[in-house]
């Protein structure tokens, strides 16, 4: 079996074969290692094979690790899953990035509850790229609205855009869903320049990161290449 270690230089060299063949520049895509249902000395083996960013969907697991990995200060930690409001303010004090902002309530409540002295959140507001019913995420018309009233509130930086493509699609459905999110993210660039550095695109798991890379993935959120398979639930 491998180790946390051999799979991180495994999935490592292929966000650097993809970024390669992509004409991208070598530190243009970033691992985002998510940790959901993982345990704290799992965690402390990945920041021991250099690995720093952490990706989690349950808010009292995270806090938990977050608790017990205290003394790791060099770990970012990312919020990637559903966003309850009654949340906002334990996401606002525990993490450096929330990736799944989709609606204007959260946002205003995590920049209310940021606390003064702590660097600006750094937000992604993620997108329902495909209209499935199970998702959460914004519809992409909503997003203009959404951009130019995020951009104004104090205490976030509005880094882009992140959307999870239904993984059932055909492969060109799939990479033409990678490809939606690209372009609309530059048509925001384009019409909100003021808006914030729109300079992310979180997209890509371990089953396709190299199609989201070539089309233009900068954090790509991979779990079980890195982790191993889940054990099954007794």
């Amino acid at each position: 079996m491998s180790s946390i270690a051999d799979n991180l230089e495994s999935v490592t060299r292929r966000i650097q074969k993809a970024t390669l063949q992509a004409g991208r520049k070598p530190d243009s895509v970033s691992l985002l290692a998510v940790s959901k249902t993982r345990s704290a000395e799992e965690l402390r083996e990945a920041v021991a094979a250099g690995q720093l960013a952490f990706g989690e969907n349950y808010l009292q697991e995270a806090l938990d690790k977050i608790t017990e990995l205290r003394d790791l200060t060099e770990i970012e930690w990312h919020f990637i899953g559903p966003i309850q409001s009654n949340k906002t303010r334990q996401i606002a004090s525990a993490f450096s990035w929330v990736h799944s902002v989709d609606r204007l309530k959260v946002a205003r409540r995590l920049s209310e509850q940021r606390e003064t002295g702590l660097p600006s959140l750094n937000i992604c507001l993620q997108v329902n790229i495909n209209n499935e019913q199970s998702k959460s995420g914004c519809q992409p018309d909503e997003l203009p609205e959404l951009v130019s009233e995020i951009s104004q509130l104090p205490g976030l930086t509005l880094r882009g855009l992140m959307a999870i493509p239904d993984p059932e699609q055909a492969e060109s459905a799939l990479r033409e869903s990678f490809h939606k999110l690209a372009n609309t993210l530059e048509k925001l660039r384009q019409d909100y320049p003021d808006a914030g550095p729109l300079d992310t695109l979180s997209m890509g798991m371990s089953g396709d990161l190299e199609m989201a890379i070539a089309e233009g993935a900068t954090w790509v959120r991979i779990g079980t290449a890195v982790f191993g398979e889940r054990p099954p639930k007794s």
